[in-house]
């Protein structure tokens, strides 16, 4: 404190014996009085506005007006900060910190500040957005009521997304969290949903190959990739959310649909705990500030649906939570958890067992519910969380018991077979309409003849035989989830039955 209170003594007697310029411009210049861990302390800026971009003229370099405090304020250095020096000074831009927003950042990849990183030149675009501003009210929103489709069977039938939900992915380290928010990026070719992938804290080799997956599968035509890297300060990783959800909100304030992955929040609040620690706000539970909660309700709430007095548009967030040892009591996880509609639960014990995605229905769940479904989906999935719910139960107390009834044994059979149809591979989302049909097939017996190790093999030649021999009946279950009010009509459903009995005498592997 000694050193400081020298330095601000020695910049007044400065200021004095220039006493007579501009008092604009001395309102407006600083001064660095101390820099440590990518954060300047400056005094001078009498005048700066929170979250103002700051300029250091020496380097270049830009900063953001982050602590104000009575003498100094201390700014995060957005920028290679060891080139900044004491005594180097520092003025005020009067820009608060926005991104560049719009269509013409459909298909890049940038950095939390909007600047292109994927050497395909500047981005055309003259519009800009602030990264922080005030969520929805509730007067401008609507109730969630349309599916956002993730091509995943098992979230599609028991754990529904929808439009404008904020729906939490949270497991261990490699459990497949990504996967899922990779799959729903890829399932969205044609559906006119627009797709912000945030990458923050992950290596340059990772995003890079999220990437090149994504253009394999025809995505980074409907993607934005924001992307903070491992190796980049602090700032820049906490920014990286903030500046995802201002591009995803002017497609929503435009009357259009957009998703946003933030991929993953747990990086996010421990750049935002070194910030804090180093500006000395003070610590609490696990170092975190206390404020550590608001910093993920205030960009969790922007995501909304707007009701059609205000476009009609929708934002959905899938943030992302790591945790340590299935520990979902931590303090992150708990929070996030409060703050969203819904969890889907990664569990690594189910992944180490070949259950791919490994999704823990008992913990997962999703608070909009059935309402985010198709009509047609909650149809047929409506008794497939229970019926996994009892074959769990059931196949764990088998294990103590060698001689079981045959009601118990059916519904432990049906159990395994619903299970298995629930595996699906990565970058593989299934439409809908197959969906609906295998979910049908397993849920009304028509596998429980097919042995365990010959399901996913009866699955794909299902698939086949209906594309190749009754189209009809997926294109009437589409152009009802298109019109999405009304459940399949007896008629379809008949004509589904005929079709799964005519697969299995006909053409079904044995």
């Amino acid at each position: 404190m000694a050193s400081w209170a020298d330095e601000i003594s020695a910049i007044i007697e400065k200021n004095i014996a220039g006493f007579g310029g501009s008092e604009t411009e001395t309102a407006s210049v600083g001064t660095v009085i101390a820099v440590s861990d990518g954060i300047a302390r400056v005094y001078g800026l009498q005048d700066v506005k929170y979250l103002e971009l700051v300029e250091f003229p020496r380097t270049g370099i830009m900063g953001l007006a982050f602590n104000l405090e009575e003498e100094t304020v201390s700014c995060p250095i957005l920028g290679e900060y060891t080139h900044i020096r004491e005594d180097d000074e520092v003025r005020t831009t009067g820009r608060v910190i926005s991104v560049p927003v719009g269509d013409a950042l459909i298909g890049r990849v940038v950095n939390p500040l909007g600047e292109p990183i994927d050497d395909r030149g500047p981005i055309a675009t003259d519009k800009t957005r602030p990264i922080e501003r005030v969520a929805p009210g509730v007067i401008t929103r609507q109730s969630v009521d349309t599916p956002v489709q993730t091509g995943i069977k098992a979230i599609d039938s028991m754990i529904p997304i929808g439009r404008g939900q904020r729906e939490l992915i949270i497991g261990d380290r490699q459990t497949g969290k990504s996967a899922i928010a990779i799959d729903t990026i890829i399932n969205q070719k044609g559906k006119d949903l627009i797709c912000i992938y945030v990458a923050i804290g992950q290596k340059n080799s990772t995003v890079a190959r999220t990437r090149e997956i994504l253009e394999q599968h025809g995505a980074m035509e409907h993607t934005i990739i924001v992307d903070a890297g491992a190796s980049d300060p602090a700032p820049l990783k906490y920014l990286a959310p903030y500046a995802g959800c201002a591009m995803g909100e002017e497609f929503m304030e435009a009357g259009r649909d957009a998703l946003i992955i933030y991929d993953d929040l747990t990086k996010h609040a421990e750049a935002y705990r070194n910030i804090s620690l180093i500006i000395r706000r003070p610590p609490g539970r696990e170092a975190y500030p206390g404020d550590v909660f608001y910093l993920h309700s205030r960009l969790l709430e922007r995501a909304a649906r707007l009701n059609e007095d205000y476009g009609g548009g929708s934002l959905t967030a899938l943030p992302i939570i790591e945790t340590k040892a299935n520990d979902i009591s931590a303090y992150i996880p708990t929070n996030v958890i409060s703050i969203t509609d819904g969890q889907i639960f990664l569990e690594s014990d189910l992944f180490n067992a070949g259950l791919r995605p490994a999704i823990n229905v008992g913990l997962s769940v999703s608070r909009v519910g059935s309402s985010a479904q198709t009509r047609a989906m909650k149809q047929v999935a409506g008794s497939l969380r229970l019926d996994l719910a009892q074959f769990r139960e059931l196949a764990a107390f088998a294990q103590f018991s060698s001689d079981l009834d045959k009601a118990t044994k059916a519904r432990i059979d049906r159990g395994q077979r619903l299970t298995e149809i629930l595996k699906q591979p990565q970058y593989r989302p299934v439409p809908v309409e197959k969906q609906v049909m295998i979910i049908f097939a397993a849920t009304n017996g028509y596998l429980d003849s097919t042995p365990v190790d010959k399901v996913t093999e009866w699955e794909a030649a299902f698939y086949r035989y209906m594309d190749a021999n009754h189209p009809e009946v997926g294109q009437a279950i589409i152009d009802q989830s298109v019109k999405g009010k009304d459940k399949m009509s007896p008629d379809l459903l008949n004509q589904l039955k005929a079709a799964i009995e005519e697969f299995i005498q006909t053409a079904a592997p044995h």
